[in-house]
């Protein structure tokens, strides 16, 4: 009798650690897609900058009168001159910032006997800029 008493008790016991084992593995399994699930919202989107970056105080250098070489050494080369014009210069910056909405700056300097003679786009040329060097 204690032989069957104890072959029964061991026997249950496999079971309930054996059902134990299963729902473990159903437990992890179950918190490993919620944690997958949860992560996938998150991705990380990086900035994407392009073009050229013109902040207010280069343009406020900026004077009429300029030759093409002192603009480049305030402003940086132009991201695109017009072919049918090489007077004019473009200066143009893109920024998609991650999720949020893209952001887009334009700056066009006109040249008249290879020096500056006018700005316009999304900065404001400085108070001073029509007084010549």
């Amino acid at each position: 009798m204690i032989f069957t008493r104890y072959h029964l008790d061991s026997l249950i016991d496999r079971q309930t650690r054996r059902t134990d084992m299963q729902n473990r593995k159903w437990i992890a399994a179950l918190l490993a897609g919620v944690m997958m699930s949860a992560t996938t919202g998150c991705v990380y989107r990086i900035d994407v900058p392009q073009g050229n970056y013109v902040e207010q105080k280069q343009v406020d250098q900026l004077r009429v009168g300029m030759t093409r070489e002192q603009v480049i050494y305030v402003m940086g080369s132009p991201m695109v001159t017009d072919q049918n014009d090489p007077n004019v210069w473009y200066y143009i910056y893109y920024l998609k910032p991650g999720w949020d909405k893209a952001e887009r700056k334009d700056m066009r300097l006109m040249f008249k006997n290879d020096r500056l003679a006018a700005v316009s786009g999304d900065f404001r040329p400085p108070a001073d800029f029509y007084r010549p060097l």
